[in-house]
């Protein structure tokens, strides 16, 4: 099958194509970079001397790639622009996975209250968000485009999902703290992320109204069944990779930290990319850093009737490009772990 990056010069375009380039299935036969365009693959990434297959950014041209070959294509691209390509290639009966938050959000309105105009708004019902895990399957027949979830949301939807829908957990006062790696930002040239400002500091952004809160609520109602509220509370951490994230929620009444686990064991049983950690270890994005793991674990505080819920990942991998690629192993009826392990 082939396939194609639009937007393969940012981060999470990079790390796509390492893994399509060593996944056993697919053919990766076109990358795309306007800033780019006639360069040899090699020449902007050195790390794939050797492998690169002799491949050569072309011009991020839509209509192109509608036109050509490929079966399915991942949108590596910010937000906006996502949405003209996806115009382009889905009536030209192209598998398309963005990664983008284009089509993240199922509700209009909501989506441009947080991320402004859409430039493809009569593509969103036939969009489908899809985090695989959690993710009801009939989306692998009924989607023309799948929506990649964003980092943070994936760290918060993993734990979170199974334990509302069980009813161990109230609705209410449910505060999520993030801390994310400074890629995570994307690569782009701006102050904030030069190395002698985020070296040795940490700090919180984008609060009451971060971009992902959206996805994130609008996933909890539609896979929980009831509108839940959350506080979320991102923060900037000196790395270049991971996401550690803490949720404190009030435990429903008589719910142990043993029902806990066994709601998560049931949830994720035989699935591959959700580690559940002993209670009283917590995750470290150490230890998933080039995995497409989300690594979980939960203590009881019995003082303040919460539960403390961490949960670590690589915000490149299981965060953008390594969910995008399970994305593709379940839609097209590869192994799950195709390429990625």
């Amino acid at each position: 099958m082939k396939v194609g990056v639009v937007g393969a010069s940012g981060y999470s375009g990079e790390l796509l194509v390492k893994l399509l380039l060593a996944h056993p299935q697919v053919q990766l036969a076109a990358v795309t970079s306007r800033t780019h365009a006639g360069k040899p693959l090699a020449q902007i990434f050195p790390a794939l001397r050797g492998l690169d297959r002799g491949l050569v950014f072309s011009d991020s041209d839509a209509a192109a790639l509608a036109a050509g070959s490929l079966d399915l294509v991942f949108l590596a691209l910010p937000h906006g622009t996502s949405a003209e390509f996806a115009a382009k290639l889905v009536p030209a009966g192209k598998r398309v996975i963005d990664l983008s938050a284009d089509f993240r959000i199922t509700d209009l309105a909501t989506y441009q209250k947080y991320y402004g105009e859409h430039h493809a708004p009569g593509l969103l019902p036939a969009a489908r968000f899809v985090l695989p895990e959690l993710t009801p399957p009939s989306w692998k027949t009924e989607a023309k485009l799948v929506a990649a979830p964003g980092c943070y949301p994936t760290s918060i939807l993993v734990p979170l999902v199974p334990l509302l829908k069980a009813g161990l957990v109230s609705r209410e006062h449910i505060v999520a703290n993030s801390f994310s790696g400074v890629s995570g930002a994307g690569r782009k040239v701006a102050e904030d992320y030069l190395f002698v400002e985020r070296a040795e500091s940490a700090k919180a952004y984008g609060l009451v109204k971060h971009r992902h809160l959206a996805e994130i609520e609008e996933q909890l109602e539609k896979l929980t069944g009831a509108p839940t509220v959350i506080q979320f509370n991102p923060h900037l951490a000196p790395m270049r990779r991971g996401i550690a994230t803490t949720i404190t929620v009030p435990a429903a009444a008589g719910a142990t930290i043993d029902a806990l686990y066994a709601a998560w064991r049931t949830a994720y049983a035989g699935r591959p990319f959700v580690q559940i950690v002993a209670s009283g270890e917590t995750p470290d994005t150490a230890h998933v850093t080039g995995t497409n793991r989300v690594d979980m674990s939960a203590v009881f505080d019995p003082r303040t009737k919460n539960f403390i819920i961490t949960a670590a990942e690589d915000n490149l991998m299981k965060g953008a490009s390594g969910q995008a690629v399970q994305i593709m192993n379940l839609w097209c009826g590869f192994p799950e772990t195709a390429g990625l392990v």
